[in-house]
């Protein structure tokens, strides 16, 4: 049997890696800004105490203007931001990862191997409809 979702996952995992080698190596430019939603109760994901306390469950930062030191390795992406202006680094490895979008050119992807999203793709299967394999950009159109 064929594994659509999981060579879904995994290519859209690239996907994403490819776009922050492409952050790490030239930068943003125009209006881009990456949005990205990861789950901050997994163990591989390392923050402050004081951000886990705040975001116990998902957190979303914003790559536009000011970040630092972004390193792309094989599991998990580092990076440091800057929150009230304390600079801040965070690990975030890449199973954390739920979505990410990039709405200054209506990209974006949620990540299915997240296991959040997996809870909520179970809870969304009660409702289960002929379109279960689509992935919905909805989320990030422009209006």
């Amino acid at each position: 049997m064929i594994e659509y979702q999981k060579i879904l996952d995994k290519n859209m995992l690239n996907v994403f890696k490819d776009i922050l080698i492409n952050i790490r190596d030239k930068g943003l430019s125009n209006n881009n800004h990456l949005y990205i939603t990861f789950s901050t109760n997994n163990k591989k994901v390392e923050l402050p105490n004081w951000l886990k306390q705040k975001y116990p469950k998902e957190m979303t930062i914003v790559i536009q203007y000011e970040y630092y030191d972004l390193e792309i390795n094989k599991n998990n992406f580092s990076i440091s931001l800057s929150f009230n202006d304390i600079k801040t680094n965070l690990i975030i490895d890449y199973n954390s990862i739920i979505s990410f979008a990039d709405p200054s050119v209506n990209f974006g992807l949620i990540l299915q191997n997240n296991k959040s999203q997996n809870k909520l793709k179970k809870n969304i299967s009660r409702k289960k409809s002929k379109m279960d394999n689509v992935i919905n950009f909805s989320n990030y159109k422009k209006n």
